[in-house]
């Protein structure tokens, strides 16, 4: 799979665009003028995998509490701007390594000018993001008052130009909608138009049942066809839960080279072991592994073989017992109820 050629910068410690792997994004829910609290979810999120997280900063009060956020933060930090450029530029001063800001909402063109100016020195991107649920009027006016793919193009790239007409190019461009065809749509047009890394994401996706779907398939499609730079799936909820289905879904693709990828059978009437029971505990316990391992867990000797033989390491079910395989060859037999200990012992060797 060829990416899309986008050009580079960097967010804090994390490259984005260019050459740079496809990094996962997350926001915290807690409210920013609690530093403590802010500083707890970061370093859960940070924990999980996460590499660049997102706070909201409404008020004075949350800019102030970006001070010890940023000086604490194990991630490089972007703080949430909406209208008010003031706190974009305490923003800058507290430490935040990005701004999340669309310069076309903040006031006229004093207001941009200083914003942009700080960047510059501070040498912090802005990435400017559109939501299908706040394209602005006339723009809508022009598609008969409801937002569609070229809407969200055309209200990024109003934004992009006024930072292009400043000389500002470390702009990194997200085009969400909880509508997931407008949002592929949108991402491939202004992917032909631009060369600036772009943030992909389905926003609104809702609780893990229906989000997870919707940001596979949206954030996948695009990723599968070489587009995108950075992504975030958005869940309500705990955010920490977003950064287990981001990496499944650039591992699904190759895009992710840490951890275990896991797979398994899904049972039918051949399986003569508890294979569910097994999934979930050997998942469980090798969910923090960060060194890349594939495991195949399979509950009869139809597939296991084929899956054994592209596998690290794994187990395949019997009436009664099993075997565990390594690198597609055989090296023990043992009892059903002796299966996954076994293969954990295993996979403990193979991190030693």
């Amino acid at each position: 799979m060829e990416r899309r050629k986008s050009r580079s910068f960097l967010l804090g410690s994390v490259g984005i665009g260019g050459d740079n792997p496809v990094s996962i994004q997350s926001m915290t829910n807690t409210d920013t003028k609690d530093a403590a609290k802010t500083l707890a979810q970061i370093n859960a999120l940070a924990e999980a995998g996460c590499e660049i997280v997102r706070v909201t900063v409404p008020d004075h009060e949350a800019a102030e509490a970006l001070k010890e956020i940023c000086a604490k933060s194990p991630l490089p930090v972007v703080a949430d701007i909406h209208f008010d450029y003031h706190l974009a530029l305490e923003a800058m001063d507290a430490g935040v390594n990005g701004l999340r800001i669309n310069p076309g909402n903040i006031g006229g063109t004093s207001k941009v000018k200083a914003v942009v100016k700080k960047a510059k020195e501070k040498q912090i991107p802005i990435r400017i993001g559109v939501n299908s649920g706040s394209v602005p009027k006339d723009i809508l006016a022009k598609y008969d008052g409801h937002p569609t793919a070229m809407g969200l193009v055309e209200s990024a790239m109003r934004h992009v130009k006024i930072l292009e007409d400043l000389d500002f190019h470390d702009i990194k461009i997200s085009l969400k909608s909880s509508d997931v065809p407008m949002m592929i749509e949108a991402y491939r047009i202004i992917a032909k138009m631009v060369d600036y890394p772009l943030h992909l994401g389905v926003t609104e996706a809702g609780n893990a049942r229906h989000g997870i779907v919707k940001s596979a398939v949206g954030i996948g499609t695009l990723l599968a066809e070489g587009i995108g730079d950075t992504i975030r799936v958005s869940l309500t909820g705990d955010p920490v839960e977003e950064i287990g289905v981001a990496k499944q879904i650039l591992r699904s693709l190759g895009l992710y080279q840490k951890g275990v990828e896991l797979i398994s059978c899904p049972t039918c009437g051949r399986t003569k072991i508890n294979l569910p029971e097994m999934v979930e505990k050997i998942d469980q316990a090798t969910a923090k592994i960060d060194k890349p391992i594939k495991i195949a867990v399979m509950g009869c000797a139809v597939n296991g073989p084929g899956e054994a033989r592209e596998a690290d390491i794994g187990l395949a079910g019997g009436d009664g017992l099993g075997v565990i395989f390594k690198k597609g060859e055989i090296i023990a037999k043992v009892p059903e109820d002796k299966l996954v200990e076994t293969l954990l012992d295993e996979i403990e060797k193979m991190l030693n």
